[in-house]
């Protein structure tokens, strides 16, 4: 997605890799000198009134209006994606492309000349407007009541996960006692706090315990027979996604059995990037097996420069090999999200990355994610730029999201496949490329 923006002067080093037509002139932050800005309130948002200065000729055709009215909003949202159009409020005279996009990439005050024509002449008039962060930091995972292991140091980062839009650092603190050697449940409060003083509390219950029990796996295994009975029927088609974990697959047992597609996982980063061991025999199995094959790369990057250096490593791997299917970001670390400090608008501009370099290379990329985080998490403008591949568990999914691919449990049995299996479903009228 091509979006064209408005920018300040001071934000022009961010986003030198976007796409599309700029305003390039007559942009910048405004200085200290500027009288117009309203007091900062205590919660630290910021507004500012409305700057007007005397309008310019960019041409000598005409003279501008003398009873020009453009008005625009006081205030905007870091990061919101708003059309000149929509952040223009009051106007006689026809803006030259309501479409361009207001830059909002920083916080702070801004000045920036919106062109306009008037009697067939184009002219700009400086409008002074704030960016603000009024958002809330989100709990990703609250913590529910977890279980620490007596005599050993507490850390409540180990347990719960928060991210804010806009800060990368947002800060974790807590009331109430928790004696890490002493066996018992200690209720405390918590409470995210951001950069701009945005906040959340919430309360949770730490368990002190002898030792910590493990997981209990009640979920109940599906076969793909009955997978596919429950679904057949309109414009799909089934498949799974497989890794290491799956061991030696026999892909004509799986194609045999109704599976038409596969994903693979071709390899994971976390302090490094490693192949994973089954991935060359999957994909040649997988594919003489005559089944369409797409990638997953499973992924702890923070970085834009380290997302694009794993895309040209798959490509690498790939050695000009086809594609019948896209290849799957896949970020999955959100229970302690905050280690890896990145902002939320951070990790989505690091998966756009890993998708431009993917695409530049000839192949489509896909964002794998839960229902719950492409709500939360995943930006409206980064979830229609590329094709959605929704992970749910359930019988019938109610995410009201666009999806390509439905991952719709982790359970499943099917013959060629010694164990669980991800089950997918495919909606060919959805694109994928």
């Amino acid at each position: 997605m091509k979006l064209r923006y408005i920018l300040p002067l001071a934000a022009l080093c961010f986003l030198t890799g976007c796409g599309g037509k700029k305003v390039p002139s007559g942009i910048e932050k405004a200085s200290d000198a500027v009288t117009t800005t309203a007091a900062v309130s205590s919660t630290s948002k910021t507004t500012a009134k409305v700057t007007t200065t005397k309008a310019t000729t960019t041409t000598q055709k005409a003279d501008p209006p003398t009873d020009l009215v453009l008005k625009c909003r006081d205030t905007v949202e870091v990061y919101d994606e708003i059309k000149l159009s929509d952040f223009i409020t009051e106007k006689n005279v026809e803006l030259k492309d309501g479409s361009v996009m207001l830059n909002t990439s920083d916080t702070g005050v801004f000045e920036a000349e919106i062109p306009y024509i008037y009697n067939g002449s184009e002219f700009t008039q400086k409008l002074q407007y704030s960016v603000v962060d009024t958002t809330d930091p989100l709990i990703l995972n609250s913590g529910w009541e977890p279980n620490h292991k007596v005599g050993t140091n507490f850390d409540l980062n180990d347990y719960v996960g928060f991210a804010d839009n806009y800060d990368s650092t947002p800060s974790l603190s807590y009331t109430g006692e928790v004696d890490p050697n002493k066996v018992g449940s200690y209720p405390i409060t918590a409470t995210v706090t951001d950069s701009s003083r945005n906040s959340v509390t919430w309360d949770l219950t730490i368990n002190v315990v002898e030792e910590v029990p493990r997981p209990v796996d009640d979920n109940l295994r599906v076969n793909y027979s009955d997978f596919i009975k429950r679904y057949e029927g309109g414009n799909i088609r089934f498949g799974i996604d497989v890794s290491t974990w799956q061991g030696d697959v026999d892909f004509n047992a799986v194609r045999d059995a109704g599976c038409s597609f596969v994903m693979i996982r071709i390899g994971y980063y976390y302090s490094e990037v490693t192949m994973d061991d089954q991935f060359m025999a999957n994909i040649e199995k997988a594919s003489a097996a005559g089944l369409d094959v797409g990638l997953y790369f499973y992924t702890t990057d923070n970085t834009i420069d380290g997302a694009r250096e794993h895309a040209r490593w798959i490509v690498q791997q790939l050695d000009g090999k086809k594609l019948q299917m896209p290849i799957a970001f896949d970020w999955e670390e959100f229970a302690n999200f905050q280690q890896y400090g990145m902002s939320i608008h951070d990790l989505n501009e690091v998966y756009l990355a890993f998708a431009d370099e993917i695409e530049k290379n000839g192949y489509s990329s896909i964002l794998y994610s839960s229902k719950n985080f492409l709500n939360n998490f995943w930006t409206e403008s980064t979830k229609a730029a590329h094709p959605v591949w929704l992970a749910h568990f359930v019988d019938e999914t109610n995410y009201d999201g666009e999806y390509a691919i439905w991952q719709a449990s982790a359970y499943g049995h099917i013959p060629g496949i010694y164990g669980d299996v991800d089950m997918d479903i495919q909606y060919l009228d959805k694109k994928l490329n």
